[in-house]
């Protein structure tokens, strides 16, 4: 019996984890509603407010021009390039090369045809 409980002590240990980590992963894309202390506003103290000044209420923005479609200019009328032909330049007049005669080979020996023998034919 004095075994269960450091078995039931771990998985107690190791469930409570598991939520922790759930809550804060839960909890982790949501904005904390405090801001970070460098972006906090000051309060305004009336001393070093001029007695004359006030705030005026923050202008709208301007209203949105709507979007006109340029279309892409024309192509320019300039032509293409004229293809120029260019014929091929004129063959040297050399000789053509001398003719040599080769003889043939000589005949390999071809083997002898294959001998069929005949067997007698066979008798009823």
């Amino acid at each position: 019996m004095a075994n269960i409980w450091p078995s039931r002590l771990i998985f107690i240990i190791l469930v409570l984890c598991l939520v922790i980590n759930n809550v804060a992963a839960d909890n982790y894309h949501k904005p904390s509603k405090a801001a970070p202390p460098s972006y906090r506003k000051k309060p305004e103290t009336p001393s070093r407010r001029p007695y004359h000044s006030y705030k005026s209420p923050p202008h709208p923005p301007p209203p949105r021009r709507p979007y006109v479609y340029k279309s892409p200019p024309p192509p320019s009328p300039s032509p293409p390039p004229r293809y120029v032909y260019k014929s091929p330049p004129p063959s040297s007049p050399s000789p053509p090369p001398p003719y040599y005669y080769k003889s043939p080979p000589p005949p390999s020996p071809s083997p002898p045809p294959p001998y069929y023998s005949k067997s007698p034919p066979p008798h009823y």
